[in-house]
């Protein structure tokens, strides 16, 4: 017997004959018979198709079969006996209990599919993250200006200027460099910040970072 149809929920008339007990030809006639009805309220024929069937001789016949819908096979079932509406009812019922079981499997089949690559996208940005993590290591014995500025009891900003008005930094590009003349005075040098852009893409940019000898030097301007 067919299982449900994929496009809709449909039983054909030979599927309905076998859980009826009833001769396909009896099927046929009582659908032919209610279907002019069926057309007159709803607008529509039944849906005809063909199946191929076995013999009892041997060989494969072609027959025409009509293939309808729970409400429409229901319809039909109007004009059987008790016995044959029940297994009817019964075996739609075995059906789409089938078909739920099927939805719910494929249901759970996707979601262990979006676990999967939940996953695998968050041990992938782990990845990454440790990767940065390394590079981005803080250079041996260096400060910021905004850790030096805490220490020296001022503000980034005002120590970022006093560096600027004595001439030993520069602002170009979006950050501060060291100009050429104390680029070998053991003042500062510059640490690598690696990151991952909005388009997925790792990009670099660089920034001053001061020494010890470079802190005292600052400590000694404020003075």
């Amino acid at each position: 017997m067919n299982e449900i149809s994929k496009k809709q929920q449909c039983m054909t008339s030979l599927d309905i004959a076998a859980v009826t007990g009833k001769p396909h030809g009896d099927v046929l006639k009582a659908i032919r018979k209610m279907e002019p009805a069926w057309e007159r309220e709803c607008g529509g024929k039944f849906s005809r198709t063909s199946e191929r069937v076995k013999m009892p001789q041997g060989g494969v016949r072609l027959i025409p079969v009509f293939e309808l819908t729970k409400t429409e096979s229901l319809y039909i079932a109007t004009k059987f006996n008790d016995e044959a509406r029940a297994r009817l009812v019964l075996r739609w019922e075995q059906l789409e209990r089938e078909q739920r079981r099927v939805n719910n499997e494929k249901m759970t089949e996707g979601q262990k599919l979006l676990i999967t690559q939940s996953e695998l996208i968050r041990k992938t940005d782990d990845i990454r993250r440790e990767q940065i993590s390394d590079e981005n290591a803080d250079a041996d014995g260096c400060m910021t200006v905004k850790e030096i500025a805490q220490i020296l009891g001022t503000t980034t900003k005002a120590l970022n200027k006093l560096l600027v008005d004595h001439g030993i930094q520069y602002w170009n590009g979006g950050h501060y460099k060291l100009k050429d003349t104390y680029k070998d005075s053991g003042y500062a040098q510059y640490r690598n910040f690696h990151y991952y852009g909005l388009d997925g893409e790792k990009k670099e940019r660089s920034y001053l970072v001061w020494t010890a000898l470079g802190m005292e030097m600052m400590r000694t301007i404020i003075k």
